[in-house]
């Protein structure tokens, strides 16, 4: 409960301070100059009423609505039972919503008929039941006193992974919804835990779910690992995606699981520096590489705080995410993250920081071995530097490099190749 009081004081504060600040800046600028206040007065109240909003939605809803997906024999179900134990010790009350696939072949629904209509009907009444139980869920935690953390085994975009496109549009307009409102709007988080069919092959089995179709032989594991790069890319494009690998160390899987969750809820964590090469392409990138544009906009804060403001672009499709990171003592940090619309990414670039420059980078995400990596190609003045980072692999692990891609530095921890540094201006 101490730390329901925490986030109840931490949001009054917020505000407090935000309204303290916005007065400040006008009332400063009455004293020196009438035309210099109107334009302040103007863009800070304008600033003003659209970030409250994002505040009040950030701080007050105390319900996180987060889904654990990923390929078959991921670890999920551990890592349901992690979650329950360490939350509910922190005082926050935990929903989980069962998986409902799983729910429908116990009750005699085969997924795999050739029956077309039973299929369409079967995927149809999936989500639908899905978003029901999510939806029954949200409101028995609005009831709740204290904070809640609803769990979901899988998500309404995982239905998604396993039929044509075509079937997915209409299945979704027939609901009356769409994939963006599911995949980007729903949940606050996904964890996808990546199936032990890539990266850790010993541990694959399929003893413990009796409803799973994929074999433990190698025709088994190829279509796990398929399956398990079909669920990634139809999550891509949520604003808090995270890639949770596979490590030697099973029990580092399930860290990993609740230190997103933890940032997700906004507690602070020891701060952990991503393992960073800069590379050079040698080879061509696996088929299921996921390409998007970035661009990148540190804005003005205060010491010892880093907001960044980014826009990621992938077929045609835009997400805008606003990120401050807080150091702490002890070598904590406190990292928020919210979406936001093109709206307000638009208001907040006006906060620009004037001593630095926009960051413009083409990223290819993929898996390899287990492992999940970012490449990093930057344009404009650092045109040609190629970055490859790594995303959750322990240090005392080794990074599995791809025969496509050659190392040239190791620059982990060297904050000279931080983007917020090299995003100075010379």
């Amino acid at each position: 409960m101490f730390i329901v009081k925490i986030l109840n004081f931490r949001y009054h504060a917020y505000i407090i301070c935000v309204q303290m600040y916005h007065f400040l800046v006008i009332t400063a600028n009455v004293f020196i100059k009438k035309p210099l206040f109107i334009r302040f007065l103007v863009f800070y109240v304008k600033d003003f009423v659209l970030l409250q909003g994002e505040i009040q939605s950030t701080f007050m809803k105390e319900i996180k609505r987060i889904v654990l997906t990923g390929g078959p024999c991921a670890g999920k179900t551990t890592a349901l039972v992690r979650v329950i134990d360490h939350f509910s010790s922190l005082g926050y009350k935990v929903f989980t919503i069962p998986e409902v696939p799983t729910m429908f072949t116990q009750a005699g629904m085969n997924y795999l008929t050739k029956n077309a209509g039973l299929f369409y009907e079967g995927e149809k009444a999936t989500l639908e039941v899905q978003l029901a139980l999510e939806d029954k869920f949200m409101k028995m935690a609005e009831a709740c006193e204290s904070p809640v953390v609803i769990v979901c085994d899988r998500g309404a975009m995982d239905i998604s992974a396993y039929m044509a496109p075509e079937m997915w549009e209409k299945i979704t307009h027939d609901v009356g919804t769409t994939t963006a409102e599911l995949r980007d709007e729903r949940y606050d988080a996904v964890l996808h835990l990546v199936s032990a069919a890539d990266g850790a092959e010993q541990y694959y089995t399929t003893s413990n779910n009796a409803s799973r179709n994929e074999a433990a032989d190698e025709k088994g594991l190829a279509i796990a690992r398929m399956l398990d790069k079909k669920v990634i890319e139809a999550w891509t494009g949520h604003s808090h995606l995270r890639v949770i690998n596979n490590h030697e160390d099973f029990d580092t899987k399930m860290k990993r699981v609740i230190k997103e969750i933890s940032n997700v809820l906004g507690l602070p964590q020891p701060i952990e520096e991503e393992r960073k090469y800069i590379v050079e392409l040698t080879g061509k990138l696996p088929d299921d590489t996921i390409e998007s544009e970035i661009t990148q906009t540190y804005l003005v804060a205060d010491p010892g705080c880093e907001v960044r403001l980014r826009r990621r672009n992938w077929h045609g499709k835009i997400v805008n995410v606003h990120t401050t990171k807080k150091k702490l003592p002890s070598r904590e940090e406190l990292v928020t993250q919210r979406q936001v619309n093109n709206s307000l990414y638009e208001s907040l670039l006006q906060q620009a920081d004037p001593y630095r420059d926009t960051i413009h980078k083409t990223r290819h995400s993929f898996i390899w071995k287990g492992q999940y990596f970012e490449l990093d190609t930057y344009h404009n003045r650092l045109n040609g530097l190629v970055i490859l980072e790594t995303k959750g692999i322990a240090m005392n692990e080794d990074v599995k490099f791809p025969p496509f891609i050659k190392v040239v530095k190791d620059i982990t921890g060297d904050k000279q190749y931080y983007n917020y540094n090299m995003a100075l201006r010379n």
